[in-house]
């Protein structure tokens, strides 16, 4: 590719391309890490038994190991006769310390992965039941993603912090704190001469770590961006190849890839670095050791075995202060992880107080001067005054954005009005529980939601005590029973995720049949015929009149077809009623509603 021509490319501008990697950004820290730690410590405190059996086992086992090399500097005095003593009785018991050290190592994994689980099962369940009892203004006013990250990666992290961190931590606090005591109890000087290295230790591990982290997160941003390029190149090639955009896309992705190579060259580097660096300070540590050891053994301050017994605990020493400098990042993500998860926990409930509906025949739907807007300053829904008779079928029509689907939102009342009232049968839904009014209520939304079940048990969503003639006799009337007689196990059949496996109007038509199974009062259809063929849509017109007979109906449509026969036809505009009356008199009237309809059917351009 020629200078120029690569010049050229790189003046394009291409949408979609810049910064994808931020999504991978990492959590490194809370933003009140105090408040976060105190509310973790209430999880650690239900399981008080777990914990000191975890502490139990972390002693033990850091007892055992800072006890072992003493015995083993006698067995080597003795061997030396600088010591009198049994060598046998020595090594065995040296054997058997290093043996229920080792045990000990054991019971405190499984002891902190059991404790892990039972207090990463506690906070899951309490994040997604509350998920369940928020309002529906936090599900759209929140990313799907994020709120999904909270539930796995953030808990996951949790999980990992305390299964295997905490333990490390523990155990390595208390390992340097008994090695330093015993080195100090053998012979303070050569114990000042050791630590000099683990000074260095700590300051090159700070150094490399620091870089290490520099270049990983630089690494897994390119990651993410370079995965993002050849997700939209994958799903996009058709528009990428139409466009003439294969050279950007593919000059796009050498130079992400340069970047992320040259950044995983370095990450590497540092971390391959970190090894041979901690060795040739261990190896220096042992140096001094030697020397100095070996001129304090020929002055009779130390003996042979207390030289050997200090080069494993320098060895000893070391260790737990890397392990408390990777623990320590690993400590600041989870903490920063269960602050997200607490951000969530603490988020108000939806609001289940309220009557029950009062029980009758009838069903009428009152709206009166209902204002509502979603942001403050910015109405939706302005001075809205409707009336549902019980029995009939009302149609809200409409451009988009005109409120149409707002007004079902606020009958259903996953959305509360900023003022005037919605009544049904006279009586105040807002004095109503939410839980009694939707069990009256049943709705069929455009966007088909069913669930990894079988075809029954979806069916049965809306009332789980439908007999199956009740079933059948909604598959029927919803126009689906040779769709599901035609599915392999009928309705036995398990749909995949979202219903994958059977078509997008097929769903549609299974949605309805379960609004028809839950037989209730009100019945609300938003666009439910979007998605099915022409033929479809009339069989499902035709059940749809026979169902909505004698039962409150809402039907929102873009398709002017559906709701011709509607007893009154709402028009809306920009969150007002415009119009209302039947289909023949709005015609006659000649405003919005004509203008609509002919734009539809008589490809007139308005």
């Amino acid at each position: 590719m020629s200078e120029k021509k690569e010049q050229k490319i790189l003046e394009h501008n291409i949408p979609g391309t810049i910064n994808r990697g931020q999504q991978f950004a990492e959590v490194q820290h809370a933003q009140n890490s105090g408040a976060a730690l105190k509310r973790i410590e209430t999880y650690f405190a239900k399981e008080k038994m777990m914990v000191s059996a975890m502490l139990a086992a972390v002693i033990f086992g850091t007892l055992c190991g800072v006890y072992a090399p003493s015995l083993q500097s006698d067995a080597i005095d003795i061997i030396a006769k600088n010591k009198n003593g049994n060598l046998s009785a020595t090594l065995i018991l040296m054997a058997v310390v290093y043996l229920l050290y080792s045990v000990g190592q054991l019971l405190q994994g499984l002891i902190s992965a059991k404790l892990s689980q039972r207090i990463v099962k506690r906070m899951r369940e309490e994040l997604f039941g509350k998920m369940m009892d928020l309002p529906i203004r936090y599900l759209d006013t929140h990313s799907h993603g994020d709120v999904m990250s909270r539930m796995t990666n953030d808990i996951e992290n949790i999980s990992t912090t305390v299964s295997q961190s905490l333990p490390s931590l523990f155990s390595g606090v208390l390992t340097i704190i008994g090695t330093v005591s015993i080195m100090l109890w053998y012979c303070w000087q050569l114990a000042l001469l050791s630590f000099a290295t683990m000074i260095l230790t700590v300051f090159a591990t700070k150094f490399l770590s620091k870089k290490v982290r520099k270049f990983s997160r630089r690494r897994q941003m390119l990651l993410g961006q370079l995965n993002g390029t050849v997700e939209e190149m994958v799903s996009g090639y058709r528009t990428v190849v139409a466009y003439n955009h294969q050279e950007v896309t593919a000059l796009e992705f050498c130079q992400t890839s340069d970047s992320l190579t040259k950044a995983g060259i370095r990450t590497d580097v540092f971390s391959g670095v970190m090894g041979p660096v901690m060795n040739c300070i261990g190896n220096i540590g042992f140096v001094i050791i030697a020397v100095f050891g070996g001129y304090f053994a020929v002055n009779g301050i130390i003996s042979v075995g207390v030289i050997s017994a200090f080069i494993v605990y320098a060895k000893q020493f070391s260790r737990p202060i890397n392990e408390i400098a990777q623990v320590y990042g690993q400590l600041q993500t989870a903490v920063a992880g269960a602050e997200r998860v607490f951000m969530v926990l603490d988020e108000n409930n939806e609001d289940k107080e309220g009557k029950d509906i009062r029980k009758s025949e009838k069903a009428e739907v009152t709206f009166r001067n209902v204002q509502f807007s979603y942001e403050p300053d910015s109405p939706v829904i302005k001075d809205f005054t409707l009336t549902v008779p019980s029995g009939k079928k009302v149609a809200l029509v409409g451009a988009t954005g005109s409120g149409k689907t707002t007004v079902v939102n606020l009958l259903m009342r996953f959305y509360d009005i900023d003022s005037g009232e919605i009544l049904i049968n006279q009586q105040n839904i807002k004095d109503v529980s939410r839980e009694s009014l939707r069990k009256n209520v049943a709705i069929v939304l455009q966007d088909t939601v069913l669930f990894s079940d079988t075809v029954l048990n979806n069916l049965k969503y809306g009332k789980a005590d439908a007999g199956f003639s009740e079933i059948e006799t909604a598959v029927e009337m919803s126009r689906c029973k040779e769709m599901i007689e035609m599915l392999p196990q009928g309705y036995d059949t398990v749909l995949s995720e979202a219903g994958g496996n059977v078509s997008q109007g097929q769903r549609q038509l299974l949605a309805i049949a379960r609004a028809f199974v839950a037989d209730p009062q009100i019945l609300i259809l938003d666009e439910a015929t979007s998605n099915v063929d022409t033929r479809t849509e009339k069989a499902i017109q035709d059940a749809m009149h026979l169902v909505m007979q004698n039962r409150t109906s809402i039907v929102i449509a873009h398709r002017l077809s559906t709701i011709r026969d509607a007893d009154i036809i709402v028009v809306m505009d920009h969150g007002r009623i415009v119009e209302s009356g039947d289909h023949d008199t709005l015609l006659s009237q000649k405003g919005k509603y004509y203008e609509l309809y002919m734009t539809q059917y008589a490809g007139i351009a308005i």
